[in-house]
């Protein structure tokens, strides 16, 4: 069992759906609103990581929906600008277990990093998360995103 801090998009349904599987596998989530948490470069770097800076991007994000933000052509500097001014571009969620961070919910990255397999009464709720994608957002078939929505 881990102690998670998650940084999400309050409202996001994929991000209300990766905690759920994280609390069924055990873990200890603390909810963090990505959107009002003071940022930092360097605090922001550590969740990156060595990935690609395009990697860092929130497809969904109005501004890069619209073309205004193109995460293939955005160096480091402009990139960490973009997202401290506008933290809905900063793909998420954004993970922490102690000292260690990740950005994103691959399920295979994080099962390898702290487990996602379920804990006692809750394989029924895994294996139905199992077969969802969690990194689409499923309100894009309707050309939205509830990045373009306002948090109520």
């Amino acid at each position: 069992m881990a102690q998670v801090t998650f940084y999400e998009k309050p409202g996001c349904i994929n991000n209300t759906k990766q905690k759920r599987w994280l609390a069924a596998a055990g873990h200890v989530v603390t909810e963090k609103n990505i959107l009002e948490t003071q940022w930092t470069r360097e605090e922001l770097l550590l969740y990156f990581g060595d990935r690609p800076v395009a990697d860092w991007f929130n497809r969904t994000a109005p501004l890069v929906k619209s073309g205004k933000v193109i995460p293939e052509s955005v160096g480091k500097e402009e990139a960490l600008d973009l997202m401290l001014k506008n933290p809905i571009l900063i793909k998420r969620p954004l993970l922490r277990v102690g000292d260690e961070r990740m950005q994103g919910f691959a399920t295979e990255m994080v099962h390898a990093w702290i487990g996602l397999n379920p804990s006692k009464g809750n394989e029924a709720v895994v294996e139905q998360l199992r077969q969802e994608n969690l990194g689409l957002c499923p309100m894009l078939a309707e050309n939205t995103s509830c990045d373009e929505k306002k948090i109520s």
